[in-house]
C-alpha cells in the first residue's frame, strides 16, 4: 500500500491501513472500525477515499475471475483491474462492451465513481454491473441486484455504503477493433467526428482552431476512414495523446486489428502511462450541448492551455443510475488533465466551472472540481436517504462526502 494517491496530489491520513486476504477477514475490520474506507488503485484526485480510521486495500483479496455464458455475466473480485479481467474473459471467447482509457484501474473503484469510455451508444462502465456483493457497516455481506428497486442507487457509490468484494458484469461475445488516428479535425465536424465509429475520443491542447487528434476505434470488419475523411489527415505514425510524448505506451494503432481489450484503452497493460504527475478535472454536459460549452471556453482557451497538458472529449449514452453523471442523458465528457501545480490549476479550473454552468455540468466524482454538485444530479436527495439507511452512524463518511452529501 503506498503513503498516496497515484498522482501523489493526496496523502493518505488513516491512522490504520489493512490489506485483508479474505472476505471473513473484511467483514471483521469493518465491523470493529469507528472510520473505515477502501481503496482501490488510487486513481482519484481528490480525498473522496481519504480517511483518517482505517484504509482498506481490496487487491489483497482473491483475484477471482468466474464466467457464467449462460448468464452472460462474469463475476469478478472488487479489486481486480479491468485489464487483468479483460484478459481472463478474452482467453474464454467473451469482453466487455467497453472500456476505460487506461486498463490498471480497479473493477470496484472504477464502478464507484462511474469512469467510462467513449462511444455515442456505449454507455459508462457502471452500467454493466448486473449484481454487487458488499460489507455493511455492521459487517454483514450483502448481495444486492437489478431486482432490488434502491440497485440504482447503490452501484455508483463513492464507496460510501459499504466496501464491495465483488461484482457481476455483463459480457458479450468478443470482437476485434482497429484503431485509426487522425489529425486536424474542424470544430464544425465535432459531432460527426464522435458518431463515426463504436469509440471515439477526440483531443485538444486548446492552442488551435482545430481539434489536434481524432482517436477512431471502429469494429475491425469496417471500412477504414476514407483519406479525406472529415477534412483530417492520418497520422503517419502512432501518436500520444500529450504532444511530444512517446507511443511507445499506447495502444497499436495505423488500423492494426486487434481483440478488443488491446484497443479500446489508450494505453497498454504492461506499462505505465505516464509518471502521474498530473491532475484531472472533468464535467458532463448534455450531448446537445456540446458545441455551446465549448464556445463558452473559448474566451479562456489560452488561460486553460497554459495550465493543460491535453483536453479529450468523449460521449457516453445515457443511463438510470442515480450518481452516474450520465443519468438520464445522453453526455459529452470534457476531461483536463491538468500540469501536476495545484496552486497554478486552481483558478483555471474555477474558471472552466464558471463558464460550463450553464450547462448544469456533472462533475466525475473522482476527479477535481469545486462546485456543490447537488444540483446537477437529479436523486442526489435519494441517494442521500441512501447513505442514512446504510450507514446512520458514519462509518464511511469523509471529510469529502460530507461537502458533497452534508450530514443531517
Amino acid at each position: 500500500m503506498t503513503d498516496t494517491n497515484w498522482a501523489g496530489n493526496v496523502s493518505w491520513s488513516a491512522r490504520t491501513r489493512s490489506r485483508p486476504t479474505s472476505t471473513d477477514e473484511l467483514r471483521r475490520l469493518v465491523a470493529e472500525a469507528d472510520l473505515v474506507r477502501a481503496v482501490g488503485t488510487g486513481h482519484s484526485f481528490n480525498r473522496l477515499g481519504d480517511t483518517t480510521g482505517t484504509q482498506i486495500a481490496l487487491d489483497g483479496l482473491p483475484p477471482a475471475v468466474a464466467l457464467d455464458p449462460d448468464r452472460g455475466a462474469v463475476t469478478v473480485a472488487a479489486g481486480v483491474r479491468y485489464g487483468d479481467l479483460a484478459t481472463a474473459l478474452q482467453a474464454q471467447g467473451y469482453a466487455l462492451a467497453n472500456l476505460a482509457s487506461l486498463p490498471h484501474i480497479s473493477v470496484a473503484g472504477s464502478v464507484a465513481t462511474a469512469t467510462h469510455g467513449s462511444g455515442a451508444r456505449n454507455r459508462n462502465l457502471a452500467a454493466a454491473v448486473a449484481a454487487l456483493e458488499l460489507v455493511t457497516a455492521d459487517g454483514d455481506l450483502i448481495t444486492v441486484d437489478r431486482a432490488d428497486p434502491r440497485f440504482a442507487g447503490l452501484v455508483v457509490n463513492l464507496g460510501a455504503l459499504g466496501v464491495v468484494t465483488r461484482l457481476t458484469l455483463d459480457v458479450v461475445p468478443t470482437y476485434e477493433i482497429r484503431q485509426h488516428v487522425r489529425l486536424g479535425l474542424p470544430r464544425a465536424a465535432l459531432d460527426e467526428a464522435l458518431d463515426a465509429a463504436y469509440s471515439v475520443s477526440v483531443f485538444t491542447s486548446w492552442r488551435s482552431e482545430r481539434f489536434d487528434q481524432v482517436w477512431v476505434k471502429q469494429y475491425a470488419d469496417e471500412a477504414p476512414p476514407p483519406a479525406d475523411w472529415l477534412d483530417t489527415v492520418a497520422a503517419d505514425s502512432p501518436r500520444h495523446p500529450v504532444p511530444g510524448m512517446s507511443p511507445e505506451h499506447c495502444t497499436a494503432q495505423l488500423g492494426e486489428p486487434g481483440p478488443w481489450h488491446e484497443r479500446l484503452p489508450h494505453f497498454r497493460l504492461g506499462f505505465t502511462p505516464s509518471s502521474g504527475d498530473e491532475l484531472q478535472s472533468e464535467w458532463h454536459v448534455a450531448r446537445a450541448d456540446a458545441s455551446a460549452a465549448l464556445a463558452a471556453l473559448d474566451p479562456v482557451a489560452d488561460r486553460i492551455a497554459a495550465v493543460l497538458q491535453i483536453c479529450e472529449l468523449r460521449t457516453v449514452a445515457a443511463d438510470e443510475l442515480w450518481l452516474s453523471p450520465n443519468f438520464r442523458r445522453d453526455s459529452l465528457a470534457l476531461h483536463f488533465t491538468w500540469i501536476g501545480d495545484p496552486v497554478a490549476v486552481a483558478p483555471v479550473l474555477a474558471e472552466v466551472e464558471e463558464r460550463l454552468a450553464p450547462f448544469a455540468p456533472r462533475p466525475h466524482w473522482g476527479k477535481l472540481f469545486e462546485r456543490d454538485p447537488a444540483a446537477a444530479y437529479p436523486r442526489h436527495a435519494d441517494f442521500a436517504a441512501l447513505l442514512r439507511e446504510f450507514d446512520p452512524k458514519g462509518k464511511f463518511r469523509t471529510a469529502e462526502m460530507d461537502r458533497y452529501f452534508p450530514r443531517d
